[in-house]
């Protein structure tokens, strides 16, 4: 895949996750058999595991406030991004998150990611 159509393909992404169209992402971007990961934890293996993780995610989430990418970068099958994730808890709590993905492509779906961020910020 080119460097342009993988850039295309990362805002695509973004575009779906800006909407809150988490799971609906998953489903057009990530091989059926990703790897995710989160800071030093052992990465989730497979589309179905990552998918119910990712809901476990989203039941706690009341209100999708906002993703706002703050720089990207693109590379031989890879991609880089700083992001900011705003959403109010069903606890009603407000929670700010800021990450950098690092994500490995093949075929156009994203094999590998692994995120990072300071796990003890909320706003």
């Amino acid at each position: 895949m080119s460097t342009q159509n993988l850039q295309q393909r990362l805002q695509d992404l973004f575009g779906y996750v800006r909407q809150g169209k988490i799971i609906e992402a998953m489903n057009e971007f990530y091989d059926q058999d990703t790897a995710m990961q989160e800071n030093a934890n052992p990465p989730t293996k497979g589309l179905a595991a990552n998918i119910e993780r990712e809901k476990q995610f989203l039941n706690g989430v009341k209100e999708w406030k906002g993703f706002n990418v703050t720089a990207s970068a693109v590379g031989d099958n890879v991609t880089f991004y700083e992001c900011t994730i705003d959403f109010i808890a069903t606890t009603g709590q407000p929670v700010h998150m800021e990450q950098v993905s690092v994500a490995k492509w093949k075929n156009g779906k994203i094999v590998h990611e692994r995120y990072y961020y300071d796990t003890g910020k909320k706003a």
